[in-house]
């Protein structure tokens, strides 16, 4: 199940349970979509795979206790901020890459 991490692990934006800027990797880091985009390059720095949008756990239990109620999002911040310049360094050679082929 994932996370639901609270924020942006770069710039500590918070990004709640409904954040539709929010994205994450398949190792669920997560970063809002503006350093994605703006910072990132889309190459994660812990991994260098891709970023895909959060899914929304739902707020309502519709079905057999599966919702935010019961699997509450995870209230633990992992802020680690990126140097651009290394990040740069590092995603120059994946950028290329489509994330799929990374």
């Amino acid at each position: 199940m994932l996370e639901l991490r609270p924020g942006c692990e770069h710039c500590n934006k918070a990004l709640p349970p409904t954040a539709l800027e929010a994205r994450i990797c398949s190792y669920e880091c997560t970063f809002c979509a503006d350093c994605v985009d703006r910072v990132l390059g889309n190459v994660c720095p812990n991994c260098g795979g891709g970023f895909t949008p959060r899914p929304i756990r739902p707020a309502h239990d519709w079905k057999d206790g599966n919702f935010l109620g019961k699997d509450p999002a995870g209230t633990r911040v992992k802020h680690r901020p990126v140097d651009p310049a290394t990040h740069a360094a590092f995603a120059s050679r994946l950028t290329s890459l489509p994330p799929r082929d990374r």
